[in-house]
Parts: C-alpha cells; sequence; structure tokens
C-alpha cells in the first residue's frame, strides 16, 4: 500500500482553512448579536448587526450542509 502523502497534506490544508473560516463566521455572528444587546441597554437600535450576524450563521449553516452534501454524495 502507497500512501500520498502530498495529497493527505492538500486535505489537511484545505480542512484547517475551511474550519478557521467556520470559526471566524461564527465568532462575527457572536459579536453581532452582543452589539445588538449592547445597543438595545443603551437604547438603541442595532438593526445592522442582527442583521449581519444572521448572515454569517446562514454562511456557518450552508458551508456545513454542503460539507454534509460532499460526504453523502
Amino acid at each position: 500500500m502507497k500512501i500520498d502523502w502530498q495529497a493527505l497534506g492538500s486535505v489537511f490544508g484545505v480542512s484547517l482553512v475551511v474550519t478557521v473560516a467556520l470559526v471566524a463566521l461564527f465568532t462575527l455572528g457572536i459579536m453581532g448579536l452582543s452589539r445588538q444587546e449592547r445597543a438595545s441597554a443603551a437604547g438603541g437600535s442595532a438593526s445592522l448587526a442582527v442583521t449581519g450576524a444572521y448572515a454569517c450563521f446562514a454562511a456557518c449553516a450552508a458551508a456545513v450542509g454542503y460539507g454534509i452534501y460532499l460526504i453523502v454524495a
């Protein structure tokens, strides 16, 4: 049995980059929701922050769904 180390390294690199990107997106979503809480406590509105947070969460869900699709297909 011969292991293709270049392909294995490529898969590792791509999975590492995608994992870091998903964590960053999720963190941005959490930050947007926390800004909304701070704005509501101060009596203001942060609809743009909430919209951005929901967009980040939707992108995370889409990426996870696509990953599941790749595994199943």
